[in-house]
């Protein structure tokens, strides 16, 4: 079966660059669709970025300009780089998305277990 790992989070400064990474291991065979969300403690989960299955890509107004959604379906691996970080983006970041596990249109749909970003001083 299919799994979503991710990898990526850490302590970083107001201003400092991460990017995340959300790797599909067993029979994947290309990412259709990724989102990404994240949860600060005490508030809801969001969407952060997504990819859909007809390539349009969407941000959460509060931080356009800064992250940055993509997907190497060679690697089936999906990614989220996030700039000029602040304290405001602290939260657990969780990926979804829907992998191709065969030729004929077979998927898997699944989260990552999530990882912890920290922006402090």
């Amino acid at each position: 079966q299919v799994q979503l790992v991710e990898s990526g989070g850490d302590l970083v400064q107001p201003g400092g660059s991460l990017r995340l990474s959300c790797a599909a291991t067993g029979s994947a065979f290309g990412i259709n669709a990724m989102d990404w969300h994240r949860q600060a403690p005490g508030k809801q989960r969001e969407l952060v970025a997504e990819i859909t299955r007809g390539g349009t890509i969407n941000y959460l107004d509060s931080v356009k300009g800064r992250f940055t959604i993509s997907k190497d379906n060679a690697k089936n691996t999906g990614y989220l780089q996030m700039n000029s970080l602040q304290p405001e983006d602290t939260a657990v970041y969780y990926c979804k998305a829907e992998i191709a596990t065969d030729a004929d249109g077979g998927t898997w749909f699944g989260w990552g277990q999530g990882t912890q970003v920290t922006v402090s001083s």
